[in-house]
């Protein structure tokens, strides 16, 4: 080491030991650009995490996720920019509720049915909750019931690649097996898997029409709301041998959507 021949031509037998030095050096940064974990697949895996559990914390994030403590407080302060709702943002919401509840008549209008709301959740194979032996899925539900639980597999986050040539797919197909031409209206939140120009195009090739969603907005989602919470409850406690028994026991548990017009007018 260069630097180790210097200190010793200069400070003889009192030159620190070259394993001091090396240790020393070895947070110097590197040649080239640095990794970084703030990548949009991890945003919004931590975006997912906080609005299935706001008690979350920084060690449960981290171990879920891999990445460390600084790329968490990049994630959720500068890109996420968690933060106590502004004005703004409650009187959108608000505006929200009403127009929603107006344009389908307080949740009476024949229309409601064409409504499909859909989002995505961990769910685990054991308590306590252990990534390893986990399962993401994207679940979607309707007037009538639940539709479609569609598991990830092997993939960790969420892609409009996986969206829009698996999982609406399935989720399309199930919905006009009887009817081709039946109408769609899909809701969903802002993620960017969600509003990708490929998820927009492939929306607008099937027809589907994409109910508005606020931003910020997680409670006003059926799934993340209702559904997500009260499943894992009733699942908490139970042992799964495989991801798959664990989906099937997600899509047994699955209903929610009656109460949700009731739940705008609150």
């Amino acid at each position: 080491m260069k630097c180790f021949a210097e200190l010793l031509s200069v400070f003889g037998n009192e030159a620190p030991h070259q394993s001091t030095i090396s240790h020393s050096l070895g947070d110097d940064p590197r040649v080239g650009a640095p990794k970084t974990a703030v990548t949009q697949e991890n945003i919004d895996a931590v975006r997912k995490l906080i609005i299935e559990d706001r008690h979350v914390t920084y060690h449960e994030i981290e171990a879920s996720l891999k990445v460390s403590k600084t790329s968490i407080q990049k994630i959720l302060h500068e890109e996420l920019l968690v933060r106590k709702l502004v004005s703004q943002q409650k009187t959108a919401r608000v505006n929200w509720c009403q127009k929603t509840l107006d344009r389908f008549n307080s949740g009476n209008s024949k229309n409601v049915y064409s409504i499909v709301s859909g989002d995505e959740s961990w769910i685990y194979c054991y308590e306590p909750e252990n990534k390893r032996q986990s399962a993401m899925v994207g679940t979607f539900v309707s007037k009538a019931g639940h539709i479609e639980t569609i598991p990830l597999n092997e993939q960790r986050t969420v892609t409009a690649d996986w969206y829009t040539t698996i999982c609406l797919p399935k989720v399309i197909t199930e919905l006009r097996k009887i009817n081709p031409e039946r109408r769609i209206i899909l809701h969903q939140d802002n993620a960017s898997s969600h509003t990708a120009q490929k998820t927009r195009q492939y929306l607008t090739k099937e027809n589907v029409e994409v109910l508005h969603h606020p931003p910020y907005s997680p409670h006003l989602i059926p799934n993340d709301f209702f559904t997500f919470p009260k499943i894992k409850n009733i699942l908490r406690g139970q042992r799964f041998q495989s991801p798959e028994e664990a989906v099937d026991a997600f899509k047994n548990a699955n209903k929610c959507f009656e109460n949700w017009f009731e739940r705008m007018q609150m």
